[in-house]
Formats: structure tokens, C-alpha cells, sequence
């Protein structure tokens, strides 16, 4: 009986700890910046872009908007690509970006999108979650969610129609991106999505992580779904996964998540040698954005 009285301890503290890592790896924001910096930010990043996909300085355009959940009200920074003016007739990418970092983060992959079909052929929008950056708040999944939501408010407030409006989602960013087209109940509905490296749940994410046969419930409050709610999508899909994904195996969450799409239109990109971060670098930023490039104008 001592024993067990020992073990007991140690098996609680073992898995308390392995919940906040867990957490952890779920929403891994960054919070130390005092503005946003873009094609000026050393700091880490997905992407090393060249000169050529350098963004007028007319075209960008940070701004924020609010967001309510559960009672809670959070300003949210965002980063537009494209002519404010001519939102109602252009088309416009809604970019969801991954769990890690921030706008800044991600900057590189929101210009080599703004490229696609041309430079600055479609708009571009990002944001960034509560918690993210310079948005306030802590994240969660619901207000994660709103969030989103909020800028579709957003847009659809500048005259944008579910034709020309596209939702792209990379990692943790498929969340939202699945959630909101499946439901049908926000301002607007995209019209096509594409999924880049998506977990097919938040329990298959956890079990990856923590290699031990208990529910993910116990680390995690998520309810994340992508590979259920994706059954419910039936708008055109792109689905793209590198083979060495070792955040989010292409094998436990990509092939799963595709496996459960029976809607309209699907396409997979399976880019050989391709980790998480380094999809677009691997497959060639060229043959990146024509194969974007010919889904979404299909």
C-alpha cells in the first residue's frame, strides 16, 4: 500500500504536467511584439520569400475590428492585401493561420498567396485569434471561432458576395476554416476552401502527442472535429499535406481528414518531403501558386 500512496502522486503530476504541455501545443501564441513589422521582422517565420513578392506599401493595410464572445469583447488586429475599394468586386482570400506566433509569423505565406493568378490578383485577408500578437485576449476555440466570424462580418460589411470569397486554412487554422463553411450560418460562405496540413481532430492530435491511451478530453478541453465536420462541407476543397509532416502526420490526420470529404470537388497535393512549416518552400513557390492558382480559377 505505501507504494501505491508513492505512485499515485507521480502518476497525477505526470499527467498534470503533460495537460499544460498539451495545451501548450494546441494554441502557442506570441505575445512579445509591440507592432507589427512585416517585410521589416527578423524574427522566426514560415517562409523566406525573394524580393519579387515584396507588396506595395498602398496595398497593405492593418487595421482592427472587435469581437464579442460569451460576453467578452477583444480588439483584433488584421492585415489586409489589396484595394479597400474594390472589395465588393474583387475576389478575397480569408487566410486562418496556424497555432504558433503571429501575423508577422506568417506574413511571408499572406504575400506568396496575394501572388496567386498574379500579384495581387486576389485580396488577401489575415488575422490574428485572441490571445495572437497584438489581439487581446487569451485564446480559446470559441472565441477563436468568433473571431473569424468577426471578419467576415468584416468583409461582408465592404460589399463581398459568398462567389468570390475563399477561406484557406493551414494547421490549426482548418478549424475555423471547416467549422464555418460546414455550419452555413455566418455573414458569408465560402465558395471554395483550401485545407493546408490539417489535424483530422483535437483527440487524434493529442494521442500523437502524448502516446498514452486515454482520452483526449483528460488534456484538453478542444472539441476540434475537422474530419467530421469536413462530411458536412460540400464546397470545392484543396487539400494539401507534406509526407514528413512531423507535427501533424499526413497518415493519423491528412489522409483521414480527405478520406471523410464527399462534397463537389476534391483535390490532393501530397508534397513528397514536405514537414509542416515548409510545404510551399519544398513543392517550389511557382508550382505552389499555379496549382492554387488553377483551383480556385477552375
Amino acid at each position: 500500500m505505501k507504494k501505491l500512496l508513492v505512485i499515485i502522486p507521480i502518476v497525477v503530476v505526470v499527467l498534470s504536467a503533460c495537460r499544460k504541455r498539451l495545451d501548450n501545443f494546441l494554441f502557442n501564441p506570441d505575445t512579445s511584439i509591440t507592432e507589427y513589422l512585416m517585410d521589416d521582422y527578423t524574427g522566426p517565420g514560415e517562409l523566406t520569400l525573394g524580393a519579387s513578392y515584396v507588396i506595395p506599401d498602398s496595398l497593405v493595410h492593418k487595421f482592427t475590428f472587435e469581437s464579442t464572445d460569451e460576453g467578452k469583447t477583444e480588439t483584433i488586429h488584421a492585415i489586409y492585401i489589396g484595394d479597400l475599394s474594390k472589395i465588393s468586386t474583387d475576389t478575397v482570400i480569408l487566410y486562418c493561420h496556424g497555432n504558433a506566433g503571429h501575423m508577422d509569423y506568417y506574413w511571408a505565406r499572406q504575400k506568396l498567396i496575394a501572388h496567386a493568378g498574379g500579384k495581387n490578383h486576389f485580396g488577401v485577408l489575415q488575422l490574428d485569434y485572441p490571445g495572437y500578437g497584438l489581439s487581446t485576449g487569451a485564446p480559446t476555440e470559441s472565441n477563436m471561432y468568433a473571431s473569424v466570424g468577426h471578419a467576415i462580418d468584416w468583409l461582408k460589411s465592404k460589399g463581398l458576395s459568398n462567389d468570390k470569397f475563399y477561406m484557406y486554412g493551414f494547421s490549426l487554422g482548418s478549424a475555423p476554416v471547416c467549422k464555418i463553411t460546414a455550419a452555413k450560418t455566418y455573414a458569408l460562405t465560402p465558395s471554395k476552401i483550401v485545407i493546408e496540413s490539417p489535424f483530422a481532430s483535437a483527440e487524434v492530435m493529442v494521442q500523437d502527442a502524448a502516446g498514452l491511451n486515454m482520452p483526449g478530453s483528460y488534456f484538453v478541453n478542444l472539441k476540434i472535429d475537422n474530419a467530421e465536420q469536413i462530411k458536412n462541407i460540400d464546397q470545392p476543397l484543396l487539400w494539401i499535406h507534406g509526407t514528413d509532416d512531423d507535427f501533424l502526420s499526413i497518415v493519423t490526420h491528412g489522409e483521414v481528414f480527405y478520406k471523410n470529404y464527399k462534397g463537389a470537388y476534391g483535390e490532393a497535393l501530397r508534397v513528397e518531403g514536405g514537414n509542416h512549416p515548409d510545404v510551399p518552400a519544398v513543392f517550389g513557390y511557382a508550382n505552389y501558386l499555379l496549382t492554387l492558382t488553377k483551383f480556385l480559377q477552375k
